[in-house]
């Protein structure tokens, strides 16, 4: 599907949104649709008698819609192995207590997937939907900087700490007012390479009642690719998929020339986890005030780590052709994106699926590498956040793009966590078809 500048239609499989959107939507919560109603002349309208048998069409339009967006669950790929994680017994005076009510539009089992990076904290709620897909009913995603300092003292910093927790708190309070069959909880690179990782890990679940996991980089990677097997279509002989976090860069190579499975990680046939993000080369490099030299460094960096990757040629017999691509799920990439689509407000919808050239790319790695720091703050799809760190994550995709060079770079806004959701529901047999009984 080409997505046009200007209007450009979010691809089906990238449309999900959470329960308060569909809230919004639905036309049973608006005014026009009580039985109180008059019409402009302040006489109340009167209603026609319907016909036994005749079709009620929706004047308002809002029902198709509502219906269209419940239905357009995000896609996802089978997993590759059990990931399992029951969600803990809380203390007695953790925020985890929060009383349960029933929630929206909610229908079937819940799943939850928790991801504290480096730089961020999210968590994403959905039920199953068709097989392979599933629905959201709840998100939340917040920047807390967890790895601030790390690349220097080698230890998670207080106010980083704390900051963290305040977040975990929310997300424990969010789980604990849902019915959560099945969740995974997980951190990745800054409690990984911490001295104080565990023990700050210990702090969360007394705080909260959660009890978090660090996965190694290899199941990171795996997740990642996980979360994005809809965004490759079918005709697609190979990809480059990558996922520039704050602490660590995961890239996996899949090969899809020969045949195809329901399960995209099965098809990785190389794989790397580059010890470097924006927040640790933001950090090294300088990230407010990046001149071109600094910005060739910091490429010319990242190209040292990328030169050790022994499996960097393993699609070379399709890199060439019109059937490979890039495939990015980041902050940095879903930031170009937005500034491509010169977006006032970031829109998921917009972004998630958005196939860019490398021509465009160009543009606007050059448009953000012109800006100044109070520039990049006041662009919306950026903000006093992430000014610091853009420039950071251009870097690495630059080093990717020249190593892999392609024509087209589709954008993902997922990745672990929905790459999580898919392995719980699969391992759960959520989208099993029921066996017909035997007639007697």
């Amino acid at each position: 599907m080409k997505n046009r500048r200007n209007g450009a239609r979010s691809p089906k499989a990238g449309a999900y949104r959470a329960e308060s959107a569909l809230d919004a939507a639905d036309p049973s919560n608006s005014a026009g649709q009580t039985s109180g109603s008059q019409s402009g002349s302040g006489q109340p309208k009167k209603r026609r008698r319907r016909k036994k048998g005749r079709k009620v069409f929706d004047r308002t339009g809002l029902a198709p819609a509502l219906e269209k967006s419940a239905a357009s669950a995000l896609k996802v790929d089978a997993p590759t192995r059990k990931a399992e994680a029951i969600l803990p017994n809380p203390p007695a005076s953790g925020a985890f207590q929060a009383a349960r009510h029933r929630p929206a539009y909610r229908s079937g089992p819940i799943f939850a997937a928790l991801d504290l990076g480096t730089n961020n904290c999210r968590l994403l709620m959905a039920v199953p939907g068709r097989p392979g897909q599933f629905r959201v009913i709840d998100a939340f995603s917040r920047i807390v900087r967890l790895g601030e300092g790390l690349s220097t003292t080698g230890r998670l910093g207080d106010a980083a700490m704390d900051r963290a927790v305040g977040a975990l708190k929310i997300c424990a309070d969010k789980l604990g007012g849902r019915d959560v069959v099945r969740a995974r909880l997980i951190a990745t690179e800054a409690c990984r390479a911490a001295e104080n990782g565990a023990e700050f890990l210990a702090r969360v679940e007394a705080e909260t009642g959660l009890d978090l996991e660090i996965i190694d980089r290899r199941t990171e990677a795996r997740l990642a690719v996980s979360g994005c097997g809809s965004l490759v279509e079918r005709d697609t002989d190979g990809v480059v998929l990558f996922d520039i976090g704050g602490g660590s860069s995961e890239i996996a190579l899949i090969d899809l020339s020969k045949h195809r499975t329901p399960r995209l990680a099965s098809h990785i046939v190389s794989w790397t986890s580059l010890p470097l993000g924006v927040v640790s080369l933001a950090e090294r490099f300088g990230g407010k005030s990046v001149t071109p030299e600094v910005f060739d460094a910091m490429v010319a960096y990242v190209h040292e780590h990328l030169a050790g990757f022994a499996g960097r040629n393993r699609l070379d017999h399709v890199r060439t052709t019109p059937r490979f691509h890039l495939l990015g799920t980041s902050g940095t990439v879903t930031t170009l994106a937005g500034i491509h689509l010169d977006l006032e407000r970031y829109d998921r919808r917009r972004v998630d699926g958005l196939w860019l050239t490398s021509h465009e790319v160009d543009l606007m790695m050059n448009r953000l590498r012109s800006w100044d720091f109070d520039a990049r703050v006041s662009n919306p799809c950026i903000g006093a956040d992430r000014a610091d760190l853009v420039l950071a994550g251009c870097a690495i995709l630059q080093a990717i793009r020249e190593v892999w060079p392609s024509e087209r770079l589709r954008v993902a806004d997922r990745g672990l966590r929905e790459g999580i959701l898919t392995e719980l529901m699969a391992d759960d047999g959520v989208w099993r078809r029921p066996r017909p009984q035997a007639q007697s």
